[in-house]
């Protein structure tokens, strides 16, 4: 009769050490550094000075209270967009209606100038239908003259906004967000940027 053997149990090894970024980066670490620039702009909060209220919607802040919900206008959005890519352009990718409003999508397509390309966001908005006051908009009767050609625009406007905001913070992302965690550039790849140009410029 054969003897029971307790099995050997195969040895655990240490886990294996994961890579910093910066040496993910090491044969792009310049363009890793243009990036992360980019991304420190990027998401930076915008002036608090630009921020509106809105009059209708309302957010609860961290003592749970009700406050206004806070937004920033689409004439900063597009002037941040200009002025951060200097080349962008709006694509609309559908529109429709949708119970008693209409909605669009976009494609915001920029100039990224960490990648020398040009990149997208999409983004979408809704604008509910104008109508008579005490009205539903299910009788076309009620919808106010002039109301498609108002809320098309608008929401237009919605998801440019919406777009951007997926873009970085600095278009108003985390505005009316609670808990959330800021950005900071990645110093080891910053690090070894500056270690390269300065060994460049020793060796110039």
């Amino acid at each position: 009769m054969s003897e029971n053997k307790t099995p050997t149990l195969p040895t655990i090894n240490e886990p294996p050490k994961l890579p910093t970024l910066a040496e993910l980066f090491e044969d792009s670490i310049e363009l890793a550094g243009k990036s992360e620039g980019l991304n420190a702009i990027l998401n930076t909060p915008p002036p608090p000075k630009w921020l509106k209220e809105h009059p209708y919607i309302k957010v609860k802040d961290e003592h749970n209270n009700s406050v206004p919900y806070r937004f920033l206008p689409i004439d900063k959005v597009e002037y941040l967009l200009r002025k951060i890519f200097k080349t962008y352009y709006v694509e609309i990718t559908g529109q429709g209606t949708a119970f008693n409003g209409v909605w669009v999508t976009v494609r915001v397509h920029y100039f990224n100038p960490a990648l020398n390309e040009m990149s997208w966001s999409d983004g979408i908005g809704s604008v509910q239908l104008q109508t008579a006051k005490g009205t539903s908009p299910a009788d076309l009767a009620n919808i106010n003259n002039g109301a498609l050609a108002m809320a098309f625009p608008a929401a237009k406007s919605y998801a440019i906004k919406d777009a951007a905001e997926m873009i970085g913070n600095i278009f108003g992302a985390n505005v009316s967000r609670k808990d959330t965690i800021a950005f900071t550039p990645d110093e080891t790849i910053l690090s070894k940027l500056k270690s390269n140009k300065e060994k460049l410029n020793g060796n110039s």
